[in-house]
C-alpha cells in the first residue's frame, strides 16, 4: 500500500526545520550586499526573524504533542501519537482512526475537517 501522507507532528516538525533552513538562506542572501550595510542587516533581521518563528513552531508542537492521544499501532507495534479522528502512524504509515464509525474506510485526510462530516465523504 503506497501512502503519501505523513503524521500531522511530522508534518509541523517538517515546517519548522523547513524555516530554519530558510533563514540561513536568507541570511547568506544578506551577505551579498556587504556593498550596502542597510539591506545587509535587513537581511539579516529577517533570517534571525524566520529562525525565532522555526522556534514559537518547535514549542507549539511540543505542548501540542504532550496532549495527543497515544496509541499502539495494530501493524507495527509501536506507540504513536494521534492528532485528530484520521492519522497515520509514525514509523511504518499505516492509517490509523479512533472513530469505529471510520474503521475500514479508505483513508482521507477530509475526515478530520469539521466542515464535512464522515457520511457526507
Amino acid at each position: 500500500m503506497d501512502v503519501k501522507y505523513s503524521s500531522k507532528i511530522n508534518k509541523i516538525r517538517t515546517f519548522a526545520l523547513s524555516l530554519i533552513f530558510l533563514g540561513f538562506i536568507i541570511m547568506y542572501v544578506g551577505l551579498l550586499f556587504k556593498n550596502w550595510p542597510i539591506v545587509m542587516v535587513l537581511f539579516m533581521v529577517f533570517g534571525l526573524l524566520s529562525i525565532i518563528a522555526s522556534c514559537v513552531v518547535y514549542f507549539l508542537i511540543g505542548m501540542l504533542s504532550t496532549k495527543a492521544v497515544q496509541v499502539v499501532c495494530p501493524s507495527c507495534q509501536k506507540v504513536t501519537k494521534m492528532l485528530g479522528r484520521v492519522d497515520i502512524c509514525m514509523y511504518c504509515r499505516e492509517p490509523l482512526t479512533l472513530d469505529r464509525s471510520l474503521e475500514g474506510q479508505v483513508f482521507d485526510e477530509n475526515f478530520n475537517s469539521k466542515k464535512k462530516n464522515a457520511s457526507e465523504l
